[in-house]
């Protein structure tokens, strides 16, 4: 597992961000605090407070794909 700090402010990168995790086929959740959610939904995205950092938990042990894709996302 490999965990990245991201930062979603805004709907359209909500959006964006989705679109890309998406494309690929391990699980991944985010987690803000206490709370986890599904990444790739973007509902349960809207249900974390996007205000506090988010961490992308990846399970699998290479993403390096992965990180390129969403570098804009990253903190």
């Amino acid at each position: 597992m490999k965990s990245i700090p991201i930062k979603l402010s805004f709907a359209e990168e909500v959006k964006a961000f989705v679109n890309i995790v998406n494309k690929y086929p391990y699980d991944m959740d985010l987690r803000a605090g206490r709370h986890v959610v599904d990444a790739k939904s973007i509902l349960g995205i809207f249900s974390l407070d996007l205000g506090r950092p988010i961490a992308l938990e990846v399970y699998t042990d290479s993403c390096d794909e992965l990180e390129r894709d969403i570098a804009q996302f990253k903190i």
